[in-house]
């Protein structure tokens, strides 16, 4: 695969294509939330992973909290199997804080780096802002993983514009870059555009990695063509999801025309709009249960939507900022 566009994590020199993998579906059957993910077979996550890699896309993003240590192990043992060298991908993961302290960031690295099992943790995020300490701390802590060689990059995850700002001056401190801020971000869920999240990650030269940005599916319009599917749904999505089926049919109507014009899915103009309209500052994570949905995803990598194509979608989308 040649070609293909690369950016940065934030001011890094760690080089991703505008599309990773998600693998929080790896976690079936691992840690307390496991129980809410279905079980797949380790024969199945490797055949996802293969598809990204087929694909085009270079990394992939985990966390403490996926299966503790479920998600990281079976991410690993998908990249085995291929034997994929280490140098080839890239790898984030996170630190969950809850009901824990910046003093425990040290003392659990090691567990990330025994389900990684000989592949480097490039990006290492704080998932959730709500330890018993600062971001001062924290990032102090993260900064001494990097000094030591156990991580390359620091990242956060659902910081707001002040959290964000605190991370970054932390950071700067110890002579480094806050790499991401991971967030809520689709067509469906713009909100970062208004509470001066994005505004601030452009001016601070930090990455935004988009998580659910086909809006729970609801981007790749197959709920609207079959409504019967969300009976298969648990009660929570069921609600959500059909919470936006009314309100987002006729962005779902110009995104499967769009699509139909680039012989693509709407899932795949969803992402690419994702990507592409803030320039260079947003990358996505969209997750997968089967590897037709990585390729799919990865297929996004490959074409460009036009500028009016990309305005368009963005005017009947403003309802959601």
């Amino acid at each position: 695969m040649t070609n293909l566009e690369m950016r940065s994590l934030g001011k890094t020199d760690i080089q991703v294509t505008p599309i990773g993998l998600g693998v929080m579906d790896f976690s079936g059957g691992g840690g307390w939330i496991g129980p809410g993910f279905p079980r797949i077979s380790q024969e199945q996550k490797t055949a996802i992973v293969k598809a990204a890699l087929d694909g085009g896309i270079n990394w992939f993003d985990t966390a403490e909290l996926y299966g503790a240590g479920m998600s990281e192990r079976s991410l690993s043992t998908a990249l085995k199997t291929l034997r994929i060298p280490d140098d080839e991908v890239v790898i984030g993961t996170k630190w969950f804080p809850l009901l824990r302290t910046a003093r425990n960031i040290p003392r659990t690295i090691q567990d990330r780096i025994k389900y990684l099992d000989g592949y480097s943790i490039d990006l290492y995020m704080v998932h959730q802002p709500i330890s018993f300490s600062s971001p001062e701390s924290e990032m102090d802590a993260m900064a001494d993983l990097v000094e030591a060689g156990k991580i390359r990059s620091v990242g956060v995850s659902n910081f707001n514009p002040e959290r964000m700002r605190r991370a970054h001056r932390a950071l700067a401190k110890r002579g480094l870059p806050l790499a991401v801020n991971q967030v809520h971000y689709s067509l469906l869920h713009r909100e970062i555009e208004t509470d001066g999240t994005l505004e601030t990650a452009k001016e601070l030269g930090v990455t935004i990695v988009a998580y659910s940005p086909l809006a729970w599916g609801i981007l790749s319009g197959k709920y609207h063509k079959n409504p019967d599917l969300l009976q298969g749904k648990r009660f929570f999505y069921r609600r959500r999801i059909q919470r936006y089926l009314e309100s987002s049919t006729p962005l779902i109507a110009t995104l499967d025309g769009i699509a139909k014009k680039h012989n693509v899915t709407l899932a795949q103009v969803a992402l690419n709009w994702l990507v592409h309209f803030s320039g260079e500052t947003v990358v996505a994570i969209p997750g997968a249960k089967k590897a037709h949905q990585s390729a799919e995803s990865a297929g996004a990598l490959h074409f460009k939507l036009s500028q009016d194509e990309m305005e368009q979608i963005d005017e009947l989308s403003r309802t959601f900022r």
